[in-house]
């Protein structure tokens, strides 16, 4: 109910909007402009030509891209309120098999530039220290900016474990007084050079491209397209807040930022030929227009938004890989939820291997600068695939025309963003390249590892419920065997034809008989809701063994304890299950008894030992099964880590091949002993 309030149109919901969507469009004013100043080298090379058409291309990059697309258009596209690449995957993956890489390639891609953007973000704010005269020491030893980045983001990845509700609470004002702020300075500098309200012009814009003034040529979209980067953190972050809260705070959004793009650029036509500046190289117009008195305020701001941009992309990650998780993209990590809002989460393993790159990158790259022409190249891809996947759904609600008329425009447009980012290649883009293959990869082994696994187990090991119905309510009812559990319950997929592994019932009937009152077999079900929870029982015509499908949404916890003894609970008052009393305990009379889990883990014996296997499903099934062995156990990532829990080993392949190359040379049988008679 809460999160329902929030996502209705409401000034307290907008507040929320402020701090939670926009911390990362939000800071770009703090490298755009000095990203197009590198670019022209030094700012007398900054003319009236390239500073206006260069403004006019942000304009025209933050309506086209961020407006018409992702708020017009993407958020349209929800799955059942939430947004992002795996969300909107989850609606159109039915549509074609080939989705799925469409939606690997986004994911990965946004995973890993994102690891840039603490550091870009942060590192900028600080740099405003390099501009005090009393404060020359950061210029002098470059060192310090990169040491006082590091303590800042260390301290914001240590916290995460603890929660960040509270100071939550504040990102929503903190981010409204510096959209005010950037936006009032921005209106200031352009009252002293209207001239840069040329800029609303397309034509600027497309001149600009091919202005002798412009020696980057098409390239200076790499530089341009840092605007808009936070444009898929918009769309991911709808789930939190709502459409209609971000529909009605993007133009107060929108409008500031452009102000104060527009205030850089006058303050770059009017200094651009002054004395004092126009032989500068390393110069930030979002600080230099500031008066003198207030830049300290400025940079304080800046550095606190800059943490705030930073912490939503933190929180935003560990959404990211929950989502793959729940849909098989991932293998299973340790969730935790340290606080009561129900979307705050925190996963470890995330947390620290992004704080280990972030800070890599830090020191890596030393400056801002240098981490501007390395930044945006990869999420230029998440926005293509996005668009692809949108072009998808456009089409499954009919629209046949502008599905297309989407793929060609926003897909050629932002193709030809991703060709003139190519040249941050060699200045530092191979990171996050890298990054994003590798994430890539990892996802791909996971997802097609399970699915291979799943076909070999499907073929060689998958046997009725049914036909062992009745050992298993004799062996429940047989009082020579010890009782091995009250309730024993096993996580298995179990199919419409009530069909499980034939490892399970092995592991029932064969290896010890385990006796117990209830046969639990639980099927876990991803669904394409985010946050659904439901279940369904078969008593498969007995009182003793329970057939269960839970279905659970891809950001919903998939902790069994959270579920079953509700289930149970719900069969005895149904009658359907008897109740299960206890003859000691500190609570009674108790309807519930204990319970046992038993859960398997695969492991491969000899993948050569099965010569039907292609090369290619031996690499995947491999590679899964590796992973597995480095991740949490399925006892963890179920809940059970305080349950008593029997985890068994068992091979992949349960039928080996044999070699027909075996000859049996001799058959000797035992000679029976002759009876010999004596003779007196």
């Amino acid at each position: 109910m809460r999160k329902q309030r929030i996502q209705e149109r409401s000034l307290i919901g907008m507040l929320i909007t402020l701090g939670v969507v926009y911390g990362d469009i939000g800071t770009s004013p703090l490298y755009v402009m000095n990203a197009l100043i590198n670019d022209a080298g030094q700012l007398k090379n900054a003319t009236p030509d390239y500073v206006i058409g260069s403004v006019s291309l942000i304009f025209w990059t933050l309506m086209l891209i961020t407006t018409v697309k992702y708020v017009l258009i993407a958020l349209r596209a929800d799955n059942h309120h939430e947004g992002g690449i795996f969300a909107l995957y989850a609606l159109v993956r039915h549509r074609a098999k080939w989705l799925i890489f469409v939606a690997l390639i986004g994911g990965a891609a946004l995973l890993a530039d994102g690891t840039l953007t603490p550091a870009v973000t942060v590192t900028s704010a600080v740099e405003g220290l390099k501009g005090l005269p009393n404060l020359s020491a950061f210029s002098l030893h470059p060192w310090l900016v990169p040491l006082t980045v590091t303590g800042i983001l260390l301290v914001l990845f240590m916290i995460q474990g603890f929660g960040t509700a509270v100071v939550g609470r504040s990102f929503g004002p903190m981010m409204l007084i510096w959209f005010t702020v950037i936006g009032f300075f921005g209106l200031i500098n352009i009252s002293q050079a209207p001239m840069i309200l040329k800029a609303f012009s397309p034509l600027y814009a497309i001149e600009v491209l091919f202005s002798p003034a412009n020696k980057m040529g098409l390239f200076i979209l790499g530089s341009v397209f840092l605007a808009t980067t936070g444009a898929e953190a918009l769309y991911s972050d709808m789930g939190h807040v709502g459409k209609a809260n971000i529909d009605a705070t993007w133009p107060f959004v929108y409008t500031t930022l452009i102000l104060n793009y527009l205030g850089q650029g006058a303050w770059m036509l009017n200094h651009y030929q002054a004395a004092a500046w126009r032989n500068a190289t390393d110069v930030n117009p979002f600080y230099a227009m500031v008066p003198a008195g207030g830049q300290i305020a400025m940079i304080v701001f800046a550095t606190i938004a800059a943490i705030i941009a930073s912490q939503a992309l933190i929180t935003g990650s560990y959404t990211l890989v929950d989502e793959a998780v729940g849909l098989k993209f991932l293998p299973r990590m340790i969730i935790k939820h340290p606080s009561n809002v129900r979307s705050q989460i925190y996963i470890g393993a995330i947390n620290w291997l992004l704080c280990l790159v972030t800070l890599g990158i830090v020191w890596l790259f030393q400056t801002s600068a240098h981490m501007e022409a390395a930044y945006g190249l990869a999420i230029t891809l998440t926005m293509l695939m996005t668009t692809i996947l949108l072009s998808q759904w456009i089409h499954m609600k009919g629209h046949r025309a502008l599905s297309l008329t989407l793929l060609c425009g926003f897909g050629a447009l932002e193709t030809v963003f991703l060709a003139a980012s190519l040249r941050k290649f060699v200045h530092g883009g191979y990171l996050t390249l890298g990054l994003t293959l590798v994430i890539f990869l990892i996802m791909v082994v996971w997802f097609f590892g399970n699915r291979r696994r799943l076909r070999y187990n499907q073929a060689n090991e998958q046997i009725s419920l049914l036909d062992y119905r009745n050992q298993l309510i004799a062996l429940s009812h047989d009082d020579h065997l010890p009782l091995f559990a009250t309730n024993l319950v096993y996580l298995a997929k179990v199919d419409h034809q009530h069909r499980v592994k034939r490892s399970i019932l092995y592991s029932i009937l064969d290896k010890r008989p385990k006796r117990a009152k209830v046969y639990w077999f639980i099927t876990i079900n991803e669904t394409n809701r985010p946050y659904d929870c439901s279940y369904s029982v078969d008593m498969l015509g007995t009182r003793n063994i329970v057939e269960v499908q839970l279905n659970l949404g891809f950001r919903k916890s998939q902790h069994i304890n959270l579920y079953l003894r509700q289930i149970v609970t719900n069969l005895i008052a149904d009658h359907s299950i008897d109740p299960q009393y206890s003859r000691y305990g500190i609570t009674q009379p108790r309807q519930v008894g204990d319970f046992k889990f038993v859960v398997q883990n695969q492991q491969i014996m000899d993948l050569a030992s099965n010569p039907t296997m292609s090369q290619f499903d031996r690499l995947m099934i491999g590679g899964r099964v590796l992973l597995q062995n480095i991740t949490p156990s399925p006892a963890i990532w179920y809940g059970l880590a305080f349950s008593d829990v029997l985890e068994e080993t068992i091979p992949l392949f349960t039928k080996p091949a044999t070699d027909a190359t075996l000859l049996n040379l001799t058959v000797r049988h035992a000679r029976t002993p002759q009876k010999h008679s004596t003779k007196s």
